[in-house]
């Protein structure tokens, strides 16, 4: 490190952490970005679904719908040469067990003021028309996470954000007056570093420093979710199909594989795990150690039933991935930002993004900077 000292460390370097270490330059002369993998965005921000929409996805959580609706042409504008947008998106409606209606989702996207459209006949021909009920086109979009990946490190290089890579942050430890002491292992070495303010952005791992550090927990829930990567046939290869609202699956352009993501919400997960104040389920605490076998075989088997002609996909692969969910989502599907200001620690902010456009509703949350001296 360049520094014995700095105004704010970011620990993690996933999307969320560039674009707080980013907005705090802002504020402040020297702020690190901690990493423990030996790149940035290697993690949830490349592993889960590439996807940036309108809100589509959130009918049933309205606010969750607006930040998107709101966010999306933000997030569009700023990173357009991350963003693939040539290939037409599709929402379909299933005729059982959906949660929505073609009409109650019409009637959604209209309060919404997000733009749709019936879907044209050849469209609709490849539904199976006795499952789903209507099909829209919808403006939904997919980024790639290695061009976004490298126009974040360019702009942290510009903007003068110091990046230590392959550092696991192990604790924090307030030392009082003199800020807050940044435990590290990096290699063989362990270390420590001191600052005013620190970040947790870990998503999945917030609760493991706060546990190692003897600091309150949050409350989280966990999946470990695997997205199959698919070559799908000629007819699809320029569309993304989301079946909703309820059992059912996506199959998303996914950029920078040049494929296509395969997930279904019965499939996807493969297990899950609460945090609460009993942190020391041992399944919690080591999510590498559980068994990844694809489910793909049922997934396909599945959404094939609504579309026959994903019959003739190619499976190439799984991502796999802990996706880091508030307990209270499971209710409506919303993502919320989680922003825990002194959480046990003065100055020590824990921050859970949940959709990568959640970004542009971090600036709100830091207007505190702007009264204290940094």
């Amino acid at each position: 490190m360049k520094q014995s000292k700095y105004n704010a460390i970011v620990i993690g370097g996933g999307f969320f952490g560039c674009r707080m270490a980013l907005a705090l330059k802002k504020h402040m002369k020297y702020v690190l970005i901690l990493e423990k993998e030996t790149d940035i965005l290697q993690r949830a921000s490349y592993a889960n679904q590439a996807r940036v929409h309108n809100g589509y996805h959130y009918p049933r959580s309205i606010l969750t719908a607006l930040r998107s609706r709101i966010n999306f042409p933000k997030f569009v504008s700023e990173y357009q040469e991350c963003v693939d947008s040539s290939f037409d998106k599709y929402y379909a409606m299933g005729k059982l067990l959906s949660k929505v209606t073609a009409n109650q989702f019409k009637f959604f996207c209209h309060r919404i003021d997000s733009p749709l459209k019936p879907a044209p006949k050849n469209i609709k021909n490849l539904f199976n028309q006795n499952l789903i009920e209507e099909v829209f086109l919808v403006k939904e979009y997919a980024f790639d996470a290695v061009k976004l990946k490298n126009r974040m490190l360019n702009e942290l290089e510009d903007a003068g954000v110091e990046v230590k890579l392959d550092s696991k942050v192990v604790k924090v430890q307030n030392i009082d007056k003199l800020g807050i002491k940044v435990f590290v292992e990096s290699g063989d070495s362990d270390d420590s570093i001191t600052a005013t303010y620190v970040f947790n952005c870990t998503y999945s791992a917030i609760n493991h420093i706060l546990v190692a550090s003897e600091l309150p927990t949050i409350p989280l829930k966990h999946e470990l979710a695997e997205m199959a990567l698919v070559e799908v046939p000629e007819p699809l290869k320029h569309l993304g199909i989301t079946v909703m609202c309820g059992p059912f699956f996506s199959i998303m352009p996914f950029p920078s594989r040049g494929l296509h993501t395969l997930s279904h919400v019965r499939y996807t997960p493969h297990c899950y795990w609460q945090d609460t104040e009993n942190f020391s389920v041992e399944i919690g605490n080591n999510p590498s150690k559980i068994t990844r076998k694809t489910n793909y075989p049922h997934m396909i088997r599945d959404a094939e039933r609504y579309i026959p002609r994903l019959k003739d996909c190619r499976y190439v692969d799984s991502l796999w991935e802990v996706k880091t969910v508030l307990p209270q989502s499971e209710v409506d599907d919303s993502r919320p930002i989680l922003f825990r200001r002194d959480q046990g620690i003065k100055n020590f902010t824990c921050i859970l993004g949940a959709k990568i456009d959640n970004v542009y509703d971090i600036p709100d949350e830091l207007q505190f900077l702007n009264s204290e001296e940094t």
